[in-house]
């Protein structure tokens, strides 16, 4: 079944931002605000954008409160998240995304809006983007490759993305509903309503600040549970700032990944920039992807939208 995609963004449309998670501060999120208004948007800000709860930027109830809002605010045409950290998953029984489905608009994020990427995408059936934050945009106001790629999305231009060949890569073809987001997030809502299907599709994965035995842990979480035996392809983006034990583990992270599907003979892309990283190229969650792995280099792109609301 291909998902329902949003409808793109024009000029003048408003995107309202909350903060699902963590605190955030307007100091931190100031440049994405103007960055947004210099593409000619209108910028809404949540209720409790800036509030604080112990490390959250609300109580559940409140940043509840400031999602649902922009579901129902019918100006808003895309939700972006403004960062990360946790909490997101506390939200899903105080807001109503049947709401949203009925009146789809773009939501936006990362690491752990992953949370919402996959129950949007498996649930609801509906794409999502997986991209830059604003706590993430660069500070001196100007584009970079990562706030380019949103804006193209947005405005509804299906990339192209060309990367750099990996030693590890494994060749091949792959063609499928692209799935995924940060790997420990997959692995805490596996089991629940907001779990991924991953047969014959493309998993992206990536994660930030795990030790490696836990990167392994989870990976064979994925595999026991049959999650990479029937995939069409696997991309692996940002292993980020990995900790180790004092007796080393003996595996970096995608030595740990590589060793995990080599049973597999899809083609495997590694080191793609998406994620915690500097390059966090925007990801169309739920839309059908080519993926093209060769020697000489990955070619990834996007489908036309199947059900463009």
């Amino acid at each position: 079944m291909e998902l329902i995609s949003p409808p793109i963004l024009k000029k003048g449309d408003a995107v309202g931002i909350v903060a699902p998670a963590r605190r955030v501060t307007r100091e931190e999120i100031e440049p994405a605000i103007r960055t947004f208004e210099r593409w000619g948007l209108k910028v809404k800000l949540g209720a409790h954008l800036f509030g604080a709860y112990n490390q959250f930027s609300g109580t559940d109830v409140e940043r509840a409160a400031d999602f649902q809002s922009m579901i129902n605010d019918d100006e808003v045409k895309a939700i972006i998240c403004a960062r990360g950290g946790y909490g997101t998953v506390r939200l899903l029984d105080h807001i109503n995304l049947r709401d949203l489905q009925r009146d789809p608009k773009w939501v936006v994020g990362y690491s752990d809006i992953t949370v919402l990427h996959s129950i949007l995408n498996s649930w609801f059936k509906m794409e999502t983007i997986h991209g830059l934050m604003p706590i993430n945009f660069p500070q001196h106001g100007t584009d970079n490759n990562s706030t380019k790629s949103l804006h193209k999305v947005l405005f509804g231009e299906s990339p192209i993305y060309n990367v750099a060949p990996h030693k590890f890569n494994r060749p091949g073809l792959a063609f499928g509903e692209l799935c995924g987001g940060n790997l420990s997030i997959l692995y805490s809502i596996a089991g629940t309503d907001a779990d991924i299907n991953t047969s014959n599709k493309v998993l992206f994965i990536e994660d930030l600040d795990e030790y490696l035995y836990h990167i392994d842990r989870m990976m064979m979480n994925l595999k026991r549970s049959g999650k990479l035996s029937q995939l069409a392809g696997l991309v692996v983006g940002g292993m980020t700032k990995m900790n180790d034990n004092t007796i080393p583990y003996g595996l970096e992270a995608i030595e740990i990944i590589r060793d995990a599907v080599a049973e597999y003979d899809y083609p495997v892309c590694y080191g793609f920039p998406a994620g915690h990283l500097d390059e966090n190229l925007a990801l169309i969650l739920g839309r059908n992807v080519e993926i093209k792995v060769a020697n000489d280099g990955v070619q990834l792109s996007f489908s036309a939208p199947a059900c463009e609301l």
